[in-house]
């Protein structure tokens, strides 16, 4: 997940897995209870494609442990959470949700709902404790064990190989400030395929380029936390977007043969305040502009002439062959959509203008969620259009929310369901008039470790007792379930 002013802005079967724990089974219940007796109102009456993935989304640091097991190296999240007053409450990922050892439980969870598909991160110092050199073979070996359960609870996985861990040893390098971390990044990823791609078919490079660069460089609130100047900050983005392309170089080069790659990213989803054929025309215009330095970059193998123009002596030092690099083609594109970025027309050179958020305008527990469940239908559906997408995912979409446990032993997150309730409608309505969108993954699975918020803040449609570390499904797992079941809303 992200942190950013576009999203979170402060900032997997062995022995035991083949039951549910009996927490689960019991609050699971009365969903299957109900679907088979009287359905809902108008259920069925909006179908997803017979197909269409239905899926959860975690990451390593955030939900792993076992920070000092087994090999693993020291990564800037590890530091960034060590140093005080960097993450709310003096929260660390030393434990998170113990998902290193606990996985075959987290797997009969996603089993029982009726999950298809797993997105997972792997974490990369397991596998290069310093980033780079001779691979650890007990981190190898743990996600192999991970993919294996996977596939024998019927759930397809998708494998993230960078989702902002970066080794520490790297970062003492320079980290993303170095060009050679771009490269590091592509030797890792074109040994994890070698290693994973007979078990999994789908690879993303990167999660959100646009958190781990901007929040962490210019906003300074994710790890390694450095302010930097407008056009060191853009020549790290072009660090990133280049290991990117790098990447699917190396995937494609040491994977499997038919092995699908792409990235998941937090690009703005541009949506017109005012869906008029001129508030369309210039949210098509900001789909290009407002993502210039990532998503069009990587779709386009061009950075825009304004967006070079705009940061004049500031833009990226870059070359044709990096760009075509860039460029290197993609089998899907994954989304990761929480809000929207606002548009409407505008006399200028930009032709369009971000509308700002109205103080009232209603948001999740994190305050940069902001509700605009038509972004999951806009955003698809323009990028696609402007790019010439043909295979989408949403790979992340969720809502933050200060869930408690009642004394029934439930938890009643009816924001969360009334959230995922719209989102989808929305999503369903841009499928059925043709996006190519394959596959929802729901943030998250888990609650879990939410970067600088620590665990202040809740996004699992599982509530997790991080005392205990206690599983327990929400209302809104089971509402989750019962969409999956009927494939429909």
């Amino acid at each position: 997940m992200k942190q950013s002013l576009s999203r979170r802005s402060f900032a997997k079967l062995a022995a035991g897995a083949a039951a549910v724990p009996a927490v689960a089974a019991s609050a699971l219940s009365p969903v299957d209870a109900a679907a088979q007796g009287s359905p809902m109102r108008g259920s069925g009456s909006r179908p997803f494609p017979p197909d269409f993935v239905w899926g959860s989304a975690t990451a390593s640091y955030q939900v792993e442990g076992a920070v000092n097991e087994d090999g693993r190296g020291k990564t800037i999240w590890d530091t960034f959470s060590h140093t005080p007053g960097k993450v709310h409450n003096g929260d660390t990922g030393d434990v998170a949700d113990d998902s290193y050892h606990r996985y075959p439980e987290d797997i009969a969870l996603m089993k029982e709902y009726g999950l298809k598909g797993c997105r997972f991160s792997v974490a990369w110092s397991r596998i290069f404790p310093e980033g780079r050199g001779k691979p650890n073979q007990k981190g190898v070996d743990h996600y192999k064990k991970l993919v294996d359960a996977l596939l024998a609870a019927g759930v397809q996985p998708f494998c993230t190989l960078y989702h902002w861990d970066l080794p520490q040893a790297l970062q003492d390098k320079g980290g993303w400030q170095n060009k050679d971390t771009a490269q590091a990044l592509a030797d890792y990823a074109g040994y994890m395929a070698g290693q994973l791609s007979d078990r999994v078919p789908q690879f993303m490079t990167t999660n959100e380029i646009d958190t781990f660069v901007y929040v962490a460089y210019d906003q300074a609130v994710h790890a390694p936390g450095i302010k930097l100047s407008r056009g060191e900050l853009a020549q790290v983005c072009h660090h990133a977007v280049l290991g990117h392309g790098l990447s699917v170089q190396a995937i494609r080069a040491h994977a499997k043969p038919g092995t699908r790659v792409g990235l998941a990213e937090d690009y703005h989803a541009c949506t017109p305040l005012v869906d008029t054929p001129e508030g369309i025309a210039a949210a098509r215009i900001a789909m290009r502009e407002e993502n210039a330095s990532i998503m069009n970059a990587i779709m386009t193998g061009k950075y825009t002439d304004l967006y070079l123009k705009t940061l004049g002596a500031d833009a990226p030092k870059f070359t044709d062959a990096e760009m075509k690099t860039i460029n290197s083609p993609l089998d899907f594109v994954g989304m990761n959509c929480y809000t929207a970025t606002y548009i409407r027309p505008a006399q200028d050179e930009r032709g369009y203008a971000v509308v700002p958020m109205a103080k009232s305008h209603p948001h999740a527990v994190s305050t940069w969620l902001f509700v605009a469940p038509e972004a999951l239908y806009w955003g698809p559906k323009l990028s696609s259009e402007v790019w010439g997408i043909k295979t989408m995912y949403i790979t992340e979409n969720g809502c933050s929310g200060a869930d408690t446990v009642m004394p029934d032993g439930q938890i009643y997150d009816t924001d969360r369901v009334a959230y995922l309730r719209n989102y989808l409608q929305n999503l369903q309505r841009g499928i059925s008039e043709g996006v190519p969108v394959k596959g929802y993954f729901l943030w998250s699975l888990l609650d879990n470790f939410e970067w600088a918020e620590g665990y202040g803040q809740r996004f699992g449609i599982t509530y997790v007792d991080y005392q205990t570390q206690k599983r327990t499904p929400k209302q809104s797992a089971l509402w989750y379930k019962a969409l999956i079941a009927r494939n429909a809303l």
